[in-house]
């Protein structure tokens, strides 16, 4: 029993030393001798610590970047920490904390820009805008130093823009690493050009483009040689100078539509494309007797008053000869209004029908003023059939005509 005392008691007082060395150690003389808390990127950073005793513990480093240990070296008991470049060409926070188990010293240091601006990287968006002081776009500028890092909150930035006439140059200041700008259109369409500057670094030149803005109801004429329906001649359909509420003729390439009404109430379409500010489209002249209503349409933005045509009838009769058994059928002299051949590409249609069903259908298209159909033999055998002739919206028929 008083072995296990003895025992007991000289275990305690190993155990008071323990405690006793310890507290000592955590009195370690280590202090901070570096007092800047500032440092400019790329710049080297040595951070020292004065101490009593012989120790090196290492140095934990960490920012947004990463994390790093730096070891130190030690001369007339002052502890230097050099750290590391790739913690020091970076801006931001930099926290760092002594490895040692007896020691509790923590610590941090801010990396700045560099007070120069090696690049202008700057962003236009976006690159057309539309006329009229509603639409915008915006100029974004993000200067950096040579190690490419922003530069300082609240640097002034210059923007600079010019159009037509007017030059402006608008001091804005850096925030959130970036400086930016709306750049509104004015009324009159044309091209903006911007650059920007800061600490006498100059961007590059950009353009945005002003476009005109959506065009208003304007008029459409025709244009033709004559006024007959030959099936030959083209009518021109021709808009006004298209132009915006701000009186800026449309963009060239401006899409409009030309509808066509005939009497029958059938839809024609034709289309074109401005040329400063101007469509023009064609429509070949219809065959027969029409009457055509023309509205145009910039579908969705603008329209056109309607205008009318009145084709007159350029055939007023025409003669048919059925020769060898009937069966070969010459439709023509065709002429036109001047008693001239009416032009090549006249449509011809004959129709045959037995017991007033329609058993066949041929179109053929003038030739030097005739068409000539042949009813073969064995396509139609020997008998007596009705046969309709139409062209130029005239009508023959032959209620009884025997084919042998």
């Amino acid at each position: 029993m008083q072995y296990k005392l003895t025992y007991i008691f000289l275990l305690g007082l190993i155990l008071l030393s323990s405690y006793t060395v310890a507290q000592n150690n955590e009195n370690t003389d280590l202090k901070l001798f570096t007092s800047t808390t500032n440092f400019e990127a790329g710049k080297m950073v040595v951070l020292k610590f004065s101490t009593s005793q012989a120790i090196k513990p290492l140095l934990y480093c960490a920012n947004s970047y990463g994390s790093t240990i730096v070891s130190p070296s030690l001369k007339n008991n002052i502890l230097q920490y050099v750290i590391p470049k790739n913690m020091t060409q970076k801006i931001g926070v930099v926290n760092w904390e002594i490895i040692e188990d007896t020691i509790s010293v923590t610590g941090k240091f801010n990396i700045n820009p560099k007070a120069e601006v090696a690049v202008m990287e700057t962003y236009i968006g976006p690159p057309s805008i539309e006329a009229g002081g509603t639409d915008y776009t915006m100029l974004v500028v993000i200067p950096t130093d040579a190690l490419d890092n922003p530069i300082a909150e609240n640097t002034i930035v210059n923007a600079k823009h010019q159009f037509l006439a007017s030059e402006k140059t608008e001091a804005i200041s850096t925030k959130n690493l970036i400086a930016y700008k709306n750049v509104y259109s004015q009324k009159t369409s044309g091209r903006i050009l911007m650059a920007s500057e800061c600490l006498n670094t100059n961007s590059k030149e950009f353009t945005v483009h002003v476009t005109p803005a959506v065009p208003t109801d304007f008029t459409i004429t025709a244009r033709q040689s004559h006024q007959y329906a030959d099936g030959n001649q083209v009518t021109t359909f021709i808009t006004s100078v298209l132009k915006d509420k701000h009186n800026n003729v449309v963009s060239d390439g401006t899409f409009v539509t030309f509808f066509i009404t005939n009497t029958n109430g059938d839809i024609l379409k034709t289309s074109g494309t401005t040329i400063n500010g101007v469509a023009t489209s064609k429509m070949i002249h219809p065959d027969h007797e029409e009457q055509w209503h023309i509205k145009a349409y910039v579908t969705g933005m603008a329209e056109s008053n309607t205008i009318i045509l009145n084709y007159k009838q350029v055939i007023l009769d025409f003669d048919v000869v059925f020769s060898k058994n009937n069966r070969d059928i010459t439709i023509g002299h065709l002429q036109s209004f001047l008693n001239q051949t009416i032009p090549d590409g006249l449509q011809v249609k004959l129709s045959i029908y037995k017991n007033n069903k329609r058993i066949e259908s041929y179109t053929k298209t003038s030739r030097e003023g005739f068409v000539h159909f042949n009813l073969k033999h064995h396509v139609f055998k020997n008998a007596t059939y009705k046969i309709i002739i139409k062209t130029a919206g005239l009508e023959k028929i032959y209620k009884s005509k025997t084919l042998w």
